[in-house]
């Protein structure tokens, strides 16, 4: 939807209000809602003000002590969201009603270097310094239930009900049952410029995957966070509940997000060697800086303490750095061939933030360029039981500590944007850490 696009479905009245939001350091969306008259003779041109501290509260949205970027000290003032209209799109899902997304800015006009869309455009104009265009995919798995949010909630999220009785991938007659469901998310989604190649049932029960095509870094990054909003809306108005854990029970596999990407320039894919008919010397290298990399940038593909219940042996998510042509074992796969071929990075759990990835995956990929590594010989076998290979972090502690020690990560995205996730990952380890669980409680109650 472009701004005359939307004075027109102002004037027609079809639209009446617009929602003006940034993903926050989790990827959620957060922001305002505007009368749709005000946002067009306003907003559009002066932006509008939100208070700091929303990059740092924790999931309960309580303020954050020790960060820099914002704190009591000094006084939790504004930000500006400036609105990215090439991000505007109408919601069919919400009344007469349209979406933008906005960087993070400061009076002066300079981004918030911590916003995660300031991380990814870091990345981006080093991309471009480089001369290369990318084009690149997530891909998002969820768990669906037959009840609804509130309902899980009051139930202390004890009596989760999947909406498949038995693993469906691939199926094609349970997913039936969530077919109404599935139908309104892949419409609304593309009718909202999230445009959807396709659903299907997923390994475990109630699981599902939907892709939506590929496209540059930053409006896929768009995409994935509306998409995830978007879902979760649609879902609750048909009275079920989805979530986008990374592991929400110990028996079922975990939620995925893997990453696709590719280099190119001038509409030639610069990872293809079309007279060998394989990967180029440059997405050797690209390649070699992931698997150098990524295990000391792993906080932006596992963000969460659940991030790193899902890495295990035999289920589906890497647990050790190797690469390898269509193996699932393995951290990175690579398929396709000619403009199809890229690299699938299998690390991120569907919890992670898209911009803050991706930006990571550039960073290792360029260190890769610059150093002039390669990616080794093709891994054959089960990358699971190798213990010969580096493993990914154990824990968000353990991806903390790595990303405070990287150089390459200071290098990078900055000292001022390390010191704020290393700081975020710190305070929920200490809550969690705090935290009195359900597993305690049934190990030790009568028994100790």
């Amino acid at each position: 939807m472009t701004i005359e696009q939307l004075k027109e479905a102002v004037a027609s009245g079809r639209i009446d209000t617009v929602l003006v939001g940034f993903p926050d350091p989790f990827g959620r969306l957060v922001g305002k809602r505007f009368r749709a008259d005000y946002f067009v003779d306003s907003v559009v041109e002066h932006g509008t003000h939100g208070c700091n501290y929303l990059l740092t509260v924790n999931m309960e949205m309580d303020p954050l002590e020790g960060f820099q970027v914002a704190n009591w000290d000094a006084g939790f003032g504004d930000f500006i969201m400036k609105p990215d209209l090439s991000t505007l799109r109408e919601l069919p899902w919400q009344t007469a009603s349209a979406l933008v997304l906005c960087d993070y800015v400061r009076e002066d006009g300079q981004m918030v270097a911590e916003a995660p869309r300031s991380v990814l455009r870091r990345q981006l104009d080093g991309l471009k310094e480089l001369g290369y265009d990318c084009r690149c995919a997530s891909e998002l798995e969820f768990y669906l239930f037959n009840q609804t949010y509130h309902q899980a909630f009051e139930d202390g999220y004890h009596k989760l009900k999947p909406s498949s009785d038995y693993r469906i991938d691939y199926h094609l007659m349970q997913p039936t049952r969530d077919e109404p469901l599935m139908r309104a998310i892949r419409n609304g989604m593309t009718a909202a410029r999230v445009p959807v190649e396709s659903s299907k049932g997923e390994w475990s029960r109630g699981q599902h995957e939907i892709n939506f095509t590929h496209d540059e870094p930053l409006p896929m990054c768009d995409m994935h966070v509306v998409f995830k909003q978007g879902v979760k809306e649609i879902t609750e108005q048909h009275g079920k509940a989805v979530t986008f854990m990374a592991k929400y029970a110990p028996s079922e596999a975990g939620n995925s997000c893997h990453l696709h990407i590719s280099l190119w320039r001038d509409g030639k894919p610069l990872f293809w060697d079309a007279e060998a008919g394989q990967g180029s010397k440059l997405f050797r290298q690209f390649l070699g800086g992931l698997l150098k990399y990524c295990p000391e940038l792993c906080l932006f593909f596992g963000p969460t303490i659940n991030s790193y219940k899902r890495y295990q042996a035999g289920s589906w998510a890497p647990t050790r750095m190797a690469w390898s042509t269509d193996n699932r074992t393995c951290g990175f796969r690579i398929v396709g061939h000619g403009k199809s071929f890229r690299i699938e990075n299998r690390m991120p759990g569907a919890d992670a933030n898209p911009y803050l990835a991706f930006a990571a995956m550039f960073a290792a990929g360029f260190a890769g360029i610059r150093e002039g590594l390669d990616c080794g010989v093709e891994y054959k076998g089960n990358a699971y039981i190798d213990p010969k290979l580096a493993r990914l972090p154990s824990s968000l502690a353990e991806a903390a500590s790595l990303m405070e020690k990287s150089a390459l990560a200071r290098t990078a995205f900055g000292d001022a944007v390390v010191d704020f996730y290393v700081h975020h990952a710190k305070l929920e380890c200490a809550s969690f850490d705090s935290a009195v669980t359900d597993w305690e409680k049934g190990r030790y109650f009568e028994r100790i």
